[in-house]
C-alpha cells in the first residue's frame, strides 16, 4: 500500500511539474471558445496530445527491463538538470495569445476527435510537451509496469482535473497571473525532487559518487602535469 501511494505521489509530482504552463494556455484556448471552436474540442485535443506524449516517452519504459536499476538511476539527473536549469535561468514568460482559426465543421458526439479543432489543441499540447518527454522517460525507466499503470491512470485523471480548473480559472484573471508568475518556481523544486527519488530508488547515488571522484582525480592529474 505504501508502495502505491509512493508511486501515486510521485505521478502527481511528475504531472503538475510539466503541466504548469499547460493550464495557461487551456486558460487561453477556454477564452476562445465559440460556436465553432466548443470545450470538448480543447478536452479532446489535450487526451489525444498528451496521449502522443506519453507514447513518445515509452522507450523508458522499455529500457528499465534491459539495463541495470542503477544506471537507469543515473537518467535521474536528466530532470535535477532541468531543475536546477530553470532555478538559475528563471525567466518570467508572458503566454502569448494563441490564435485558432474557426473552422465550418459540423459537430457531433463522435466525431471530437476528428475535428480540425481538436488537432489544433493536439498540435499545441504535443508542441509545449519538450519537458513532458524529458521527465517521463527516466521516470517510466525507473519503476515496474505495474506502477507505470498507476501512473498513467493518474495522468489520465489528472487531465480532466486540469481542464475542469482551466475552465473555472477562466472566470479569475488574477489566477492565471498567479500561476503564470509563480509556476516557474514551483516547476523546478518539483522536477529536482523527483529526480532525486529516481537516484534514490534505484541505489545509483554509488556510480555518482564514483563519476565525481574519477572527474576530481582527472582535474588533480592536469593540474600536475
Amino acid at each position: 500500500m505504501s508502495e502505491f501511494i509512493t508511486t501515486l505521489l510521485v505521478g502527481v509530482s511528475a504531472f503538475i511539474a510539466t503541466n504548469i504552463d499547460d493550464i495557461v494556455i487551456l486558460l487561453i484556448l477556454f477564452s476562445q471558445t465559440d460556436s465553432s471552436f466548443r470545450y470538448h474540442h480543447i478536452v479532446a485535443g489535450q487526451y489525444l496530445g498528451f496521449t502522443v506524449l506519453v507514447i513518445a516517452s515509452l522507450p523508458g519504459l522499455f529500457s528499465g527491463s534491459v539495463i541495470a536499476p542503477n544506471w537507469i538511476g543515473l537518467l535521474g539527473l536528466i530532470p535535477i538538470a532541468i531543475g536546477i536549469s530553470s532555478l538559475i535561468n528563471r525567466e518570467e514568460n508572458a503566454s502569448e495569445e494563441i490564435a485558432i482559426t474557426p473552422v465550418d465543421y459540423k459537430d457531433s458526439e463522435t466525431a471530437n476527435f476528428l475535428n480540425p479543432h481538436t488537432y489544433s489543441v493536439a498540435a499545441i499540447t504535443i508542441a509545449n510537451g519538450s519537458d513532458n518527454i524529458s521527465v517521463y522517460v527516466p521516470l517510466f525507466a525507473s519503476i515496474n509496469f505495474s506502477n507505470f499503470l498507476i501512473i498513467i491512470v493518474a495522468f489520465f485523471i489528472l487531465i480532466a482535473i486540469w481542464c475542469y480548473l482551466a475552465y473555472k480559472f477562466t472566470y479569475y484573471s488574477q489566477i492565471a497571473h498567479l500561476l503564470s508568475k509563480y509556476g516557474n518556481y514551483i516547476f523546478p523544486i518539483i522536477l529536482i525532487g523527483i529526480g532525486s527519488f529516481i537516484v534514490l530508488k534505484n541505489e545509483a547515488l554509488s556510480l555518482i559518487k564514483l563519476g565525481v571522484s574519477y572527474f576530481c582525480l582527472i582535474v588533480i592529474l592536469n593540474k600536475n602535469k
